[in-house]
């Protein structure tokens, strides 16, 4: 039997699944505390010892594994105007397993400096301008960024023009100078799979050291990516196929957590409603956002600043002062469970409405113009309407006895102008599956679809998940 072990480290719990290859299969599944504050081998053989004890001794060909422990992967994007170029360093930074903490667009200030300084990011992207355009705002961020007294690595993927000087610039400095290709070499085109490379290139040769997993290595065959990026092969998988299988087609899928929620589309997006354009930015197939201020425990009050009270009220019956209760025992208790009604109903509305709100800020939205000829509609982002399956994860989703009630709940009330989801098909990643299936994507594409489509291609099954 051929088997391998796939692990995620992740910031709280590791997961491990061992897979069986030769009839593709998994084996076992452990889940044990993150001991990343320690050593993280500790944690890892606790998992180990866990699945021997469901399915015996294991004689692994392969270990695999992905990680968002130590705070994951934190970025800073710098840009030349916000809805471009900055956007597209965002977009690419997110595509690529990374949450962007913070962006700058213009030319950074000392202030700015300061403040980058202060945060200490892990990455700082350095974009700005289309090739052949503005190379002055890229070229004097390249110097205020030189100037920053740290080491962390700095990506440059901006006006060609600009590329050499910038790299010049930065090498002079204490920071380790990466350079790619332009995430937008022509106006409102992106171009975001180099510098994603770049990212993955950075994260393997410096982060992994930096976060202390360096030591970790030794149990493994690598620490191969993100988390979250192996969440994105996993669905870039289960969405298109491979060579021996066909796929589901385009879906959606939002990771609901503790602090943030993170949303995926592999779609396309483009107009599909009569009178319609669209404007701006063409958006990724493959696109990943990250709500960092929503969430279901450190992220509630900003789930309550977004949606506002009265939309708890309404789903909940509870007065805003109860409700505003709730939530400040749940920020100040991150660990706390629903231990009364009244907790459960804001639990509820919670997990509703910052699905709701992270999908609204993830797809596209239509605004009425009027022309000549009549109305139309201008289209910005992704249109995601006509999607015909959201894939959920995340611990408050899969553990929710109403997972079906909380999910349609989030996409029927939704505003009309923005293109989320209508009536998709659910599916849950109930065995946490989609980042193992990610990283066996590399390995053994075929034994990691076979395994996706059998936990989310049955839609029958799906539908009543």
């Amino acid at each position: 039997m051929r088997q391998v072990l796939l692990i995620d480290f992740g910031s709280t719990y590791t997961k491990l699944t061992a897979v069986n290859l030769d009839a593709p299969g998994v084996l076992a599944h452990a889940q044990t505390r993150t001991t990343a504050d320690s050593d993280l081998s500790i944690g890892l053989n606790e998992g180990l010892a866990l699945l021997e004890a469901q399915a015996g001794p294991f004689r692994f060909e392969a270990r695999l594994a992905c990680s968002s422990a130590a705070g994951g992967l934190n970025m800073v994007a710098s840009g030349l105007v916000p809805n471009l170029t900055a956007k597209a360093a965002k977009l690419a930074a997110f595509g690529a397993g990374a949450k962007v903490i913070r962006t700058y667009a213009y030319q950074l200030t000392r202030e700015d400096a300061e403040e980058i300084a202060g945060i200490r990011p892990d990455i700082l992207l350095l974009t700005g301008g289309t090739d052949g355009g503005n190379s002055e705002v890229i070229i004097h961020n390249a110097r205020r960024v030189s100037g920053i007294p740290s080491n962390f690595p700095v990506i440059v993927a901006g006006n060609r023009s600009a590329r050499e000087k910038c790299a010049d610039i930065l090498m002079k400095s204490t920071h380790p100078v990466f350079c790619a290709d332009n995430v937008m070499p022509e106006m409102n085109r992106l171009v975001i799979e180099p510098v994603q490379r770049v990212i993955r290139q950075v994260f393997l040769e410096r982060i992994i050291s930096a976060k202390g997993l360096s030591e970790t290595q030794a149990l493994l065959d690598g620490i191969l990516m993100p988390t979250p990026s192996a969440v994105l092969e996993g669905l870039k998988l289960l969405a298109g196929g491979s060579n021996k299988h066909a796929g589901i087609g385009d879906l959606v899928a939002v990771d609901l957590g503790g602090a943030t929620t993170d949303v995926y589309s592999i779609a396309d997006g483009f107009p599909t409603g009569a009178n319609t354009v669209l404007r701006g930015l063409i958006e990724p197939r493959v696109k990943r956002t990250v709500e960092g201020d929503i969430g279901m425990r450190f992220g509630a009050r900003g789930v309550l600043e977004a949606a506002g009270s009265e939309a708890f009220t309404r789903l909940t019956g509870l007065p805003e002062e109860a409700v505003t209760r709730v939530i400040a025992g749940y920020s100040a208790r991150p660990e706390a469970l629903p231990a009364n009604e009244e907790e459960e109903k804001v639990d509820f509305a919670l997990a509703v409405l910052a699905i709701r709100t992270a999908l609204g800020r993830h797809a596209g939205t239509l605004e009425k113009v009027y022309t000549p000829v009549g109305p139309m509609y201008q289209q910005t982002g992704k249109d995601l309407s006509g999607a015909r399956r959201l894939v959920v994860t995340g611990g408050a989703l899969i553990y929710a006895g109403n997972l079906k009630d909380i999910v349609r709940e989030a996409l029927m009330r939704a505003d009309p102008l923005v293109l989320t989801p209508r009536d998709a098909i659910i599916s849950c990643d109930r065995g946490y599956i989609l980042s193992a299936m990610g990283l066996l994507s590399g390995y053994d594409q075929d034994a990691a679809l076979e395994l996706l489509l059998g936990a989310f291609g049955k839609e029958e099954e799906n539908a009543a998940c």
